[in-house]
């Protein structure tokens, strides 16, 4: 989810379109959430690991 929020990031800045932009960044925010919830041990839907 991170990598995806990235590559929308660094498209929606190439080509200008402020929607896409705004999409990676949720993503990367959710994503690193997420990441940081599962690194402390917390059980992330259901899971262990969240990769």
């Amino acid at each position: 989810m991170i990598i995806l929020g990235i590559i929308l990031l660094v498209v929606g800045f190439v080509t200008s379109i402020s929607v896409v932009w705004s999409i990676g960044i949720v993503l990367v925010a959710i994503g690193a959430i997420l990441w940081v919830l599962g690194a402390l041990g917390h059980s992330v839907a259901g899971r262990r690991h969240y990769w």
